[in-house]
Formats: C-alpha cells, structure tokens, sequence
C-alpha cells in the first residue's frame, strides 16, 4: 500500500510538527514536504503539481494567505485536495466558507492550545478528513496504538446510481400529491462539500417557495451564521440561523446552528424551532436523524427530504422513521455530482429515495414538488 504524499501549509512552526506527528503516526500518510506560506507552498506545487495528493491549508499567513492561494490555484486550474485548518474563532469563519466556496474539500478547526492539538478528538478528526479525502476506507485504519473505527464510504467517482437499487427492501410508502391550501416543509441534511452545494440549491429556489426550508450542515459552533449569512446574500429567499422559538414560515430558509441539535415543534397553530443543547449523535451536532425525528408525530401534508453530498449515513434513520407514519418526498444526490457520496449512498441503498439527481437539478426537482404560492 503506497502512502499518500501530504503538503502541510502553516505559518506556525508548532502547528506544522503537530499535524506532522499526526500524519505520520498513520501508514496511510506520509508528510513529504512543508510551507509556512501559500507563496512558499505555490512556488512547490507549480513546480510538480501532481506530488501532493492533499493539502493542509491555514488560512492566516504572511506573504500569501490561504484565500489568496487558493484564488492562485483555482487560476491555474490545477487539480488539489485541500484541506482546510482554521481557527474555531467567530472572526475565522468568513474566511473558512470562502475557502469553501473556492473549492477546499473540507475544514477542521483547530485546537486552542498545544494540549489541545494532542488530544484524540483533534487527531481523530485530521485523520478521518484525510482517509476520506484520499479514497481509504476506515478498515485500511492502522493507526499506532488506536483501535480500528467503524467503515467509511469511499468517495465518489463518475460512477452511474440507479433510481432506487434497494427498495424493494423497505415497506416505501406511495407519496401522495397535496394540494396548494396543504401544509409543507423541506428537510435538507448535508455534511462534506455541504457549503459549496447549498450555494447550487438555495439561490435557485424562488422567494415565493410554498414552504419553508430547514438545513442540517455539519459543521462546530461559529460557523453556521456565516454560512447563513452568505446563503442569504445569494438568495431570493430568507436565509438565516436558527434561533430557538423561530416560527417557520414559507419562503424562509433556517440553517441549523452548529453545535447544537434542532428539532421542530408544535405551537398552537404554528411550527417553531427548538435549538437544543442535547448531545452529539453518532458523533454529530447538529444531527439530521434528531430534526427528522421530530417530524415523526407532526401534521405536515408533504415533508420533502432531501440529502445531499456528506460522509456517512446521517438522515436515512430518521427519513426510514418519517418513511412509516408521513407523506413524504425524497430526494438524493446523484453520485457523479457529489464531493462525497456517502450519504445519499445510504439513502438510495435503504431504498428510501423517490429520486436520485444531480446537484443542479436539485432545486427544480424540490419545487416542482412543494410549489410555489
């Protein structure tokens, strides 16, 4: 098994034997080469672009910060995982969803202290984003002294997804189409490569939507309100986080806040939101399968889930539950249009999808369904 050539880009000295340690404490991975900035980094990288097979970016360096290599990079149109590392701080979460939007695979925040940075929660973290962002499955894990976790998907290639392989599998209940006076919600949850899909879904839909939106986003404290921010920025809807006792209204979009769990709730005639502080699931906070969980008792006519690109298999639980007691449309992420296909993988293999189509068609399909007032 050849290792996996990794770049580290960061102006500290600490933090670049650190992430070393890390990365080189797996077989997977090996660090070939180092930068303390993205001017030091792109003068390697345009000398042999195709060493590296993932980059760890910081994003605060002299010279050349993150944002500016990336712009230098997407201008030369070469082909690179990167990785972002920033700081959990408020004031860094601008910067790390523009390192999204310009193609950065995805981000992990780093610790506040050196301690910290040699904690499992840290390691776990890189070496998970890494096995993901390089094709390894979690039973290749040989990690020193650290028991094998449980299997990852692979991520996508340009494969084919058949509508729906596996439904014969689950009891799918027939979805009923409902009239314009019927009351409905859209459900979305999306985890890796999230924030850049959301920006090909949420500014195509119409302000007039006849419904609200509810996202889950995987992502820490700090980072939601931003994206939010930026959604609406883009948007002909209302995008913004969500705030506990918000009532959901049509033409609105709420991003669930990081860190936090989100559940929806009924109030007198109304739907609001509970922003919670239970605990993470499988890992998770927010988690999709906990707001698609709190749909299961409510009267919704029409509930439009969808999933999009994400690792792991967040919302097909909690869709299988709705699945049984709701009227409910489903929609997935086609394969070839995924940074990674591991949840609408698990959603199209529980036979739970009515479709699977590609990210540009996603917000078509979700109005053609709901309407518009």
């Amino acid at each position: 098994m050849s290792k996996k050539n990794i770049l580290i880009i960061d102006d500290s000295a600490l933090m670049r034997r650190v992430l070393s340690d890390i990365i080189n404490s797996d077989e997977r991975f090996m660090v070939c080469d180092v930068a303390s900035n993205g001017l030091e980094a792109y003068d390697k990288i345009t000398l042999n672009p195709k060493l590296y097979d993932v980059v760890l970016l910081d994003i605060n360096m002299p010279k050349m910060n993150g944002i500016e290599f990336m712009e230098e990079i997407n201008r030369l149109k070469l082909k690179l995982t990167v990785i972002v590392v920033s700081t959990i701080a408020v004031e860094g979460a601008a910067e790390t969803i523009r390192l999204l939007e310009l193609g950065a695979f995805d981000f992990v925040t780093k610790p506040n202290s050196f301690s910290e940075a040699k904690e499992n929660t840290f390691q776990e973290r890189v070496l998970t984003c890494l096995a993901c962002a390089t094709g390894y499955e979690r039973t290749e894990f040989r990690r020193k002294h650290v028991p094998e976790a449980p299997k990852l998907p692979k991520p996508v290639g340009k494969e084919t997804t058949p509508v729906i392989s596996a439904r014969e599998t689950v009891n799918r209940r027939p979805h009923k189409a409902v009239g314009k006076e019927a009351r409905k919600l859209i459900a979305l949850a999306c985890s890796t490569g999230g924030p850049k899909a959301l920006q090909q879904v949420v500014p195509l839909l119409p302000a007039n939507m006849d419904a609200p939106m509810v996202i889950v986003q995987h992502m820490p404290a700090g980072f939601t309100e931003t994206l939010a921010n930026r959604l609406n920025e883009l948007s002909r809807v209302t995008v913004k986080e969500a705030a506990d006792g918000d009532v959901l209204q049509k033409g609105f979009v709420y991003v669930a806040k990081g860190g936090s769990q989100l559940r929806i709730k009924k109030n007198g005639r109304d739907y609001v939101l509970a922003v919670t502080n239970e605990p993470a699931r499988n890992a998770l906070k927010p988690c999709a399968d906990i707001l698609y969980e709190s749909l299961v008792e409510s009267d919704y006519d029409d509930i439009t889930c969808v999933v999009l690109t994400g690792m792991g298999r967040d919302g097909t639980v909690g869709i299988k539950q709705l699945n049984d007691k709701r009227n409910i449309y489903v929609i997935g992420q086609e394969a070839s249009t995924c940074t990674v296909y591991g949840m609408p993988r698990a959603l199209c293999e529980a036979g739970l999808a009515d479709v699977m189509v590609p990210l540009e068609e996603v917000a078509d399909t979700i109005i053609k369904n709901v309407g518009v007032r």
